[in-house]
């Protein structure tokens, strides 16, 4: 009974609260950071058999790095709305705490896979630029599809934060 009464004490509303927001911007950074590092690699290789494609394959190496600016803009989100820039946190409860938590998990969770895979994508297209880089636009487009469910990701965390009414 004690041990719950001591986790009582320590997860109050606003820790759980910015626990959740720092995992948003974590995993979602640490997604784009693999996804980026992977094209990186990728687009070393083409570089090295053609320095006139750095341009192209850089824009490549680029766009799995959005997701970390999602998870990003989800903690400043979080920190906004929990009232931990204005010095209100304390208001949060343990149950706005939760719901904190709960609305990052989207941007948590698809902001590290999609960049992850959109690393994937692009370090393919990548191979595309190297043999037919005419078709740049086209290694983009895929890429970006990957991009999409980041996107709602951030859509659905942004809105269920800005339905939490705190204090």
């Amino acid at each position: 009974m004690e041990f719950v009464q001591a986790l009582e004490k320590i997860f109050t509303g606003p820790v759980i609260a910015f626990i959740g927001a720092a995992l948003a911007a974590a995993m979602a950074g640490i997604g784009s950071a693999r996804g980026v590092g992977l094209v990186g690699e990728a687009a070393a290789g083409v570089v090295s058999e053609d320095p006139s494609k750095f341009g192209k394959v850089l824009l490549l190496q680029a766009l799995p790095g959005t997701q970390g600016i999602y998870g990003l803009l989800t903690w400043f989100m979080v920190m906004n709305q929990g009232g931990f820039l204005s010095g209100n946190a304390s208001a949060v409860t343990t149950a706005q705490g939760w719901q904190f938590f709960a609305a990052c998990l989207p941007i948590m969770i698809v902001g590290y896979y999609s960049a992850y895979y959109q690393g994937r994508v692009s370090a393919a297209g990548g191979s595309l630029v190297a043999k037919r880089p005419e078709e740049l636009t086209k290694a983009i487009v895929m890429s970006a599809m990957v991009e999409t469910y980041a996107i709602l990701a951030l859509l659905a965390s942004v809105l269920t934060i800005l339905s939490i009414k705190v204090g």
